[in-house]
C-alpha cells in the first residue's frame, strides 16, 4: 500500500462530509477505549498467522474461499520514515446467489489497532449493472481521511470525508476487527458493555458492540473442537443492525463465520495446529564469587606460560646488554657501602651523571649542594 494521499476525481470536490442531522456524533465509551489501550505488542505478535476458510452454501456446497493473513509489515510514510506495524491482508472470492463476488482488504495498523492506512475493494457482478466500491482510510496528522468511490455501471461517485482525531477514538476498522477478534479469543473474554465505533455500509460512523455467546463444541472434519463464540453487531443509524457470529479457537484462529440472515457461512475444513503461549522461565541469578585463579587450570596454565615467556625475554635482554647488569651491580655495591638514609636521593645523585641534560659538576663544590632532581620548569633567563 502506498502512503501517498489518494487521488480524488473532479466530483469529489463537490462532496462535503456527511453529517447526521439532529443526532449527536457517536462516541466510544470508556470500556472500549480501555480495552484498546490494554493491547501489547508482545501479545499481538502471538496472533500473526494466516488462515483459509471455505465459503459454503446452506446446502453445504462450496461457493468460494476466504483468506486472512496478519503479519509484521514495514510501512513507509510520506516523510520516508519506515516503521514496523501489524499488516492485515484479507481477500474473498465466491458466489452469492449465483452472482460472482470478490473483495480485498489491505491495511497497516498501529499496535493499538488505530488505522494507519487501509484500502478495501468490493465487486459484485450483477447481470444488469455490475457494482464496485473502493474505500481508502489514511491517517493524516490529527485526522483520518476517508475516500469512497462507488461505481455502478458507467456511473462513478466519489466522496471524501475527514474525521478529526478526537471523534474517532475507539474506532475499529475492518482490518482492526479481524485482529481484535483474535485478541478476544486469546484472552477468552469480551469487554463488558464496551461500545466501539465502526463504519456502516454507507461510510458513516456508528456504534459497534461485541457479545460473548459462550463456548461450544463443533465438528471440523473428523475432529471435534471447542470454540469461543463472539457476535459483533454494527448499529447503523439509518439502517438495520448487521450482526456476524465468529467461532474462534483458543489461539485466535477463525473456525466459522456466520452473517446473521445470510444462508451461507465460512468455515475451516481442517483443524490448524494451535499455538500456545511460551512459558518464559525467569533468568537465572548467579552469585558473584571470588576468583581463585590458582585453582583454575586454564588460568594457571596461561600464567605459567606467560611467566616463562617473560623469563626468557629478560634473560635474552641481559645477555645482549651486559653493561646493564654491571651498572646495577655497581650501584648496589656502592649503596651497601654508604648505607644512606635517603635511598632515593642517593640513587638520583648516583645516576645523575648519566643523564644527557645533567649540568656539569662545578670544579669547587659549594656548601649548598644542588638537588639531584631535574626542575619541573626551567629557570627563565633574565632579560
Amino acid at each position: 500500500i502506498s502512503a501517498s494521499p489518494p487521488s480524488i476525481g473532479s466530483k469529489a470536490k463537490d462532496h462535503q462530509p456527511s453529517t447526521q442531522e439532529n443526532l449527536p456524533p457517536p462516541e466510544a465509551n470508556a470500556e472500549a477505549i480501555h480495552f484498546l489501550n490494554s493491547l501489547r505488542e508482545e501479545e499481538l505478535q502471538l496472533l500473526f498467522f494466516s488462515e483459509t476458510l471455505v465459503m459454503v452454501s446452506d446446502t453445504g456446497e462450496p461457493q468460494g474461499e476466504l483468506t486472512i493473513e496478519v503479519q509484521r509489515g514495514k510501512y513507509k510514510d510520506q516523510s520516508g520514515v519506515i516503521t514496523y506495524f501489524p499488516f492485515v491482508h484479507a481477500s474473498s472470492r465466491g458466489l452469492m446467489d449465483k452472482t460472482l463476488c470478490r473483495s480485498s482488504l489491505l491495511a497497516y495498523l498501529s499496535w493499538k489497532l488505530e488505522v494507519v492506512e487501509q484500502q478495501s475493494q468490493e465487486f459484485i457482478k450483477f447481470h444488469i449493472l455490475p457494482m464496485e466500491q473502493k474505500t481508502t482510510l489514511l491517517k493524516q496528522n490529527d485526522q483520518l481521511a476517508m475516500t469512497r468511490m462507488v461505481k455502478e455501471g458507467e456511473e462513478v461517485k466519489t466522496e471524501v470525508t475527514f474525521f478529526p482525531r478526537p471523534s474517532i477514538e475507539g474506532f475499529v476498522s475492518q482490518a482492526a476487527n479481524l485482529v481484535l477478534l483474535r485478541v478476544m479469543a486469546w484472552r477468552h473474554t469480551v469487554p463488558s458493555n464496551a461500545r466501539f465505533l465502526a463504519l456502516d455500509t454507507e461510510g458513516r460512523l456508528c456504534y459497534s458492540t461485541y457479545q460473548a455467546l459462550g463456548s461450544q463444541t463443533i465438528q471440523v472434519g473428523h475432529q471435534q473442537v471447542e470454540v469461543f463464540i463472539v457476535e459483533q453487531t454494527v448499529h447503523s443509524e439509518q439502517g438495520i443492525p448487521m450482526s456476524c457470529q465468529f467461532y474462534l479457537l483458543s489461539d485466535g484462529h477463525l473456525a466459522k463465520r456466520i452473517q446473521v440472515g445470510s444462508p451461507g457461512c465460512c468455515m475451516i475444513t481442517k483443524v490448524p495446529v494451535l499455538r500456545e503461549e511460551d512459558d518464559i522461565e525467569p533468568r537465572p541469578v548467579f552469585k558473584k564469587q571470588p576468583l581463585v585463579w590458582e585453582e583454575d587450570l586454564e588460568l594457571y596454565s596461561r600464567f605459567l606460560d606467560r611467566k616463562e615467556e617473560l623469563r626468557l625475554s629478560h634473560n635474552s635482554y641481559l645477555r645482549q646488554h651486559p653493561e646493564a647488569q654491571a651498572l646495577i651491580s655497581d650501584f648496589l655495591l656502592f649503596l651497601l657501602l654508604r648505607q644512606p638514609v635517603d635511598v632515593v636521593t642517593f640513587a638520583a645523585e648516583y645516576f645523575g651523571p648519566f643523564a644527557k641534560r645533567h649540568p656539569p659538576a662545578p670544579a669547587l663544590r659549594s656548601s649548598t649542594r644542588p638537588s639531584p632532581f631535574r626542575e619541573l620548569e626551567p629557570a627563565r633567563s633574565e632579560a
